[in-house]
């Protein structure tokens, strides 16, 4: 009897032990993600080639401090930003879409408070002069139809010397002439490196310019991909095909 007895005490203690290893394992969890890093998935095209549909990245919280945006469902326990780091030109940063205060976008910081910003035949203008763009090769994307196509790519350089790669597949597309662009205090201009695909700030009804408590983090690092944009890609019913599916070179790729 006592060995039953003894028995049923050491699984009783031996789950509660487990169940108190993973409560405080998922509170750990839960802690890094409110305060340090939140992990996102990218559902659009608009910063190729950059960050692909499929890509699974993680945003620091750090990098910019805290507003009432940084934390779930945003609660308005306060105003403005804590422990505030200003956002660089070239950072890819997430932010919360100011004409509802809730939809994620994640863009490129093209311009700060103060500046002046306008495109012209496709070439970004900061303050009146020309951002260098450079041809560096093609792209090779999907269409709306599933087919693979082509896509003219270039190298652009901001004024502090940060370098990406936009896409630029139309010419004199709808974004390709617009501006100047006046950006308020408090304020950024954000842009995709998908040119002609980036619903952005160059839209100032539906992005416009960014207030600064709206961002939520600056991207870091890629930590998983997965083509789900390309025809026949991750097919649930046949799970023998997922490793072909997985962008393994992608993993822990830094985001610049």
């Amino acid at each position: 009897m006592a060995s039953n007895s003894n028995a049923r005490s050491s699984r009783y203690y031996g789950m509660r032990d487990t169940i108190v290893v993973v409560l405080q394992a998922l509170a750990i969890a839960l802690f890094v993600r409110v305060f340090f890093y939140q992990p996102f998935n990218i559902p659009s095209g608009s910063m190729k080639e950059t960050l692909l549909v499929g890509d699974y990245l993680f945003v620091s919280k750090l990098s910019y401090g805290y507003s009432r945006f940084s934390f779930p469902f945003s609660p308005n326990l306060f105003s403005g930003r804590i422990f505030a780091t200003e956002p660089k030109r070239g950072d890819v940063a997430v932010f919360k879409l100011p004409r509802d205060n809730s939809t994620d976008y994640i863009k490129r910081v093209i311009g700060l408070p103060g500046d002046e910003i306008e495109v012209r035949g496709g070439q970004l203008v900061i303050n009146g002069t020309p951002v260098p763009k450079v041809r560096k090769g093609s792209f090779t994307t999907v269409d709306d139809d599933g087919s693979f196509i082509e896509v003219p790519s270039f190298l652009e350089t901001l004024p502090n010397g940060v370098t990406y790669t936009v896409l630029d597949a139309q010419e004199n597309g709808p974004f390709d002439n617009v501006g100047p662009y006046k950006v308020p205090e408090g304020h950024y201009f954000m842009m995709g490196d998908n040119r002609d695909n980036s619903t952005d700030s160059r839209a100032q009804r539906a992005v416009g310019y960014v207030p600064f408590e709206n961002f939520v983090g600056r991207a870091e690092i890629i930590f998983f991909s997965a083509a789900v944009d390309e025809p026949n890609a991750l097919r649930w019913t046949s799970p023998w095909t997922w490793p072909f599916d997985v962008r393994w070179s992608r993993f822990f790729n830094l985001v610049r």
